[in-house]
């Protein structure tokens, strides 16, 4: 586990990515819209009892794990 900021991933480190939506102006497309496109990021209580924020895929492997054992 790393130290990271609220807005990423606790476990892999995934935060957020650029999407660029393009935009058709006097018939060329123009890609003027960046907008970021954010991780799914919940609050998840590990086994050691501490809360952090992780993504839901890393969320789903946690929970196959805690099955598993």
């Amino acid at each position: 586990m790393k130290n990271t900021p609220m807005r990423q991933c606790a476990i892999c480190g995934k935060s957020y990515t650029y999407s660029i939506a393009r935009k058709k102006i006097r018939s060329k497309y123009d890609p003027v819209n960046r907008k970021k496109a954010k991780a799914n990021l919940q609050w998840f209580r590990l086994p050691s009892g501490k809360r952090v924020k992780v993504c839901t895929r890393c969320m789903k492997n946690l929970k196959k794990e805690a099955v598993k054992a």
